[in-house]
């Protein structure tokens, strides 16, 4: 969901950069990098591991508030998303919404973005044990579906998730949004595409052949 279907990658790294600023944090902009792709959890530890909890907690609440009224707004989307999930209901390929994100927040984002009635099913990280990199979310998400793992696309934009998507034993296609995929990234064999589009023309022309 988040920095692959919505700009919200770039709009909760804003809100904690702003946040930290507001609180008298110097933090460098590529530290909010490492939070892209992971959820609640993990983040508030590597702030609490670099700031102390407090001190950790007040940024996130600041920061909650400023991305609380961006969600409210309407989160813009990524390029490419509305044709793509067109094109999949119109061929009656089922969809699913697999993320790291809360699932009254997760709804919420989908719903005010336009989104969330193109699903079938939404798993968040509310409905699973452990968030990406395990494979939780996606395997529930292939329940749910009614679909074998090995027979499921994953798109994803963060290496957490690519990771997620390969313990499940799926298929994953990466359009890296934030996070530009290194050498230990790309090690990991999937295929990386450059947006939207082109993973849909890679599906088109997948479906053509078979």
């Amino acid at each position: 969901m988040d920095g692959l279907m919505l700009d919200s990658e770039r709009a909760i790294t804003d809100c904690h950069a702003r946040a930290a600023a507001d609180l008298g944090h110097a933090l460098p902009p590529d530290y909010w990098l490492q939070m892209v792709g992971t959820g609640d959890a993990v983040c508030r530890a590597r702030l609490v591991e670099r700031l102390g909890e407090e001190a950790a907690d007040a940024l996130l609440a600041r920061s909650g508030l400023l991305y609380e009224a961006k969600v409210d707004a309407g989160i813009p989307h990524r390029p490419g998303i509305v044709p793509l999930l067109r094109w999949l209901a119109g061929r009656g390929i089922p969809r699913a919404v697999a993320t790291s994100t809360r699932r009254p927040l997760a709804l919420r984002k989908l719903e005010k973005a336009g989104l969330l009635g193109w699903f079938d099913a939404v798993c968040t990280s509310s409905d699973v044990a452990h968030p990406k990199p395990a494979p939780d979310v996606y395997l529930l998400a292939a329940r749910r579906l009614g679909v074998d793992p090995a027979h499921c696309l994953v798109l994803e934009d963060s290496p957490t998730g690519v990771r997620a998507a390969l313990a499940a034993g799926m298929t994953p296609v990466q359009v890296p949004d934030m996070l530009q995929p290194d050498a230990q990234v790309r090690a990991l064999g999937h295929r990386i595409v450059a947006s939207l589009d082109e993973a849909r023309r890679l599906l088109e022309a997948r479906l053509a052949s078979a």
